[in-house]
């Protein structure tokens, strides 16, 4: 018997819950602007739900899995958005956010398998439901369609999709041998960072230039934006890993940690064990619960990521976001005045600002 697909959520990230609603926009072509990334929006998601259909009952299920799921479809948006800069939503941008937004799904399925995660958006992650074996030809399928849909757009996204999954992998597998003798830990984190979740936002932000017919010297620009509130969104990520409650993605406190996964509040408080006994033995704790061959005490563990919450670390980790933030907002200088970079600085606000 073939698992179901977990039911149905209608994603929860349309314009306004990525602080792009109505109080943003006060001039009727500023409305009429937001209007057009909802309609958007609301194109892709019809069109992924076929785009990630199969003929084959098995590939049908897991391939929706995640999709179905939900998801805040950030890149999507980010398609959208650049694509006002041009011809705005033609077909050939909706195609090209979806064949994006395809190309994040099938990340996370690979993603989950190596860091042997249990649950992705609120429900278990594919190789809890089907096995490892599955999961990842699942993603690889997906990885598949997204490019079939690009054969169908042409060369300039094919040549895109290459070398951003070529950024994915490497950014995987850095991760996955960490830092060499030599590196410097935290700069090593950030490449990671910007290759493993920065890459495909800078993707999606310039195929919404390339198939608008924008002006192609604003493509530099968003990419810069895209790759560096990337990081930043993926710092925000860091934080929350630490959140003091559950969520509605289902995560346990301090996830990552308990996975073995040097996020930046515990690169920075290995940073300043150096030179503070205090952080020195709150890291010796952290790490004997997370780093042992035998089952951590998950008492001390939870009173141990709770300090970290509350450590100028994890501040630091804030700070550092926001200045990705803002690095991101300076990249947007060449672009003209108007709603699409108004509505970008306030994406990017957003993206920092958020908790889950």
């Amino acid at each position: 018997m073939i698992p179901s697909v977990p039911h149905a959520r209608r994603s929860n990230t349309l314009s306004s819950s990525l602080g792009l609603g109505e109080k943003l926009f006060a001039s009727s072509d500023e409305r009429r602007f937001a209007a057009a990334i909802e309609e958007g929006l609301e194109q892709v998601e019809e069109g992924l739900l076929g785009a990630m259909q199969f003929a084959d009952e098995i590939a049908d299920v897991t391939g929706r899995y995640l999709l179905e799921a939900g998801g805040k479809r950030v890149r999507p948006v980010l398609t959208l958005l650049t694509a006002q800069l041009g011809e705005g939503n033609n077909p050939e941008v909706i195609m090209a956010a979806q064949a994006i937004e395809i190309t994040h799904v099938a990340s996370l399925y690979h993603d989950d398998v190596m860091d042997e995660a249990e649950m992705r958006r609120g429900v278990p992650t594919a190789q809890n439901v089907w096995g490892n074996s599955v999961a990842i030809l699942t993603g690889d399928l997906l990885f598949a369609r997204a490019s079939r849909l690009g054969a169908e757009l042409g060369e300039p996204i094919l040549k895109l999709q290459a070398e951003t999954f070529e950024r994915l992998c490497l950014g995987q597998l850095h991760e996955t041998i960490g830092p060499r003798a030599g590196d410097d830990p935290i700069e090593h984190y950030l490449q990671v960072l910007a290759d493993k979740t920065g890459s495909l936002i800078a993707a999606a932000a310039q195929v919404g230039v390339i198939f608008s017919h924008a002006p192609q010297e604003y493509r530099a620009a968003v990419a810069a934006f895209g790759e560096r509130i990337g990081i930043a969104f993926q710092l925000v990520d860091d934080v929350i890993d630490l959140a003091s409650e559950l969520d509605d993605t289902g995560k346990t406190p301090g996830t990552d940690l308990r996975a073995g996964v040097a996020t930046l509040p515990l690169l920075y408080l290995r940073r300043a064990a150096e030179t503070d006994p205090d952080a020195a033995a709150l890291l010796q704790r952290i790490e004997r619960d997370t780093t042992s061959f035998g089952e951590p005490n998950e008492a001390d563990l939870d009173i141990a990521i709770a300090e970290l919450r509350a450590h100028p670390v994890t501040q630091l980790t804030v700070d550092e976001a926001h200045r990705w933030a803002r690095s991101a907002v300076e990249a947007l200088d060449p672009l003209p005045e108007g709603p699409v970079k108004k509505a970008l600085t306030k994406f990017a606000e957003t993206i920092v600002e958020r908790n889950k």
